[in-house]
């Protein structure tokens, strides 16, 4: 096995071990939804800047921040969806969209009957204490605290990031069902307040998950090359004194 320098102790190393840490069900849905995510919101792009300046500037409200006719930013300026070529291509966005909007859904209810069935759900449900941690961990990433958490997976940060990108999942999906077929699914339009609202909450989970993303991928280039090769090859390397996943796991059987 490989060594570590010891801080502590009388002995002048740490033996490491490798930990099981992805299931490989997790580690393929993970990697196949996050290229789908972004051909959804490429796609999406392009079914929604169809027409000209005047659907732009009037049409698409959902896409601004203001109150009333007064509005403070728009998301998209003019040279974003002329630089990506985007009017007059809704064709081309229908039919992507609508076909990975399949391969979203059929993989986002994979995730959730495996992490049922499996007890990963245990490793990633918010405990009572997970909003304390939260709180802790951004202090540490902020450099306004020192040292992290107890924790066995994930920190209590990380609970409540990936629980709400599963419920941010469904609110997609249902959402987009609901603008997708909005007289066959009157009941679900009705329910979400509307096509108008149900279109407005399609649009800002997207934004929440391009939030998520932005700060996903900054936190695993900070938690470096360790916890990346954990979700490719499901193992991760620990300290021999590091808290087993493994002895966890088999406590759910």
């Amino acid at each position: 096995m490989d060594t570590l320098p010891g801080s502590t102790g009388t002995s002048q190393f740490a033996t490491l071990r490798l930990e099981r840490k992805h299931p490989l069900a997790i580690r393929w849905l993970h990697w196949v939804n996050f290229p789908v995510l972004f051909v959804m919101v490429w796609s999406g792009i392009l079914i929604y800047w169809n027409d000209s300046d005047n659907a732009y500037r009037y049409a698409h409200r959902v896409y601004r921040v203001g109150i009333g006719g007064w509005t403070l930013f728009r998301f998209f300026p003019d040279w974003f969806y002329r630089a990506l070529h985007v009017p007059y291509q809704v064709t081309l966005g229908l039919s992507y969209h609508f076909f990975f909007m399949w391969v979203f859904a059929v993989t986002g209810v994979a995730w959730v009957l495996y992490t049922a069935l499996s007890g990963e759900w245990r490793f990633i449900l918010p405990q009572r204490h997970s909003l304390r941690e939260a709180v802790q961990v951004t202090l540490v990433d902020l450099h306004l605290r020192k040292g992290l958490p107890a924790q066995t997976k994930y920190n209590g940060a990380q609970r409540i990031a990936y629980t709400s990108c599963a419920v941010m999942g469904a609110v997609m999906l249902l959402t987009g069902l609901a603008i997708y077929k909005p007289t066959q699914l009157h009941l679900l339009t009705s329910a979400l307040g509307g096509y108008e609202m149900a279109r407005w909450l399609h649009f800002w989970t997207t934004m929440a998950f391009l939030g998520f993303f932005v700060v996903h991928i900054g936190q695993v280039a900070l938690a470096g090359w360790n916890n990346f090769r954990s979700m490719v090859s499901g193992y991760e390397v620990q300290r021999i004194d590091a808290p087993s996943l493994e002895q966890e796991r088999q406590t759910w059987r």
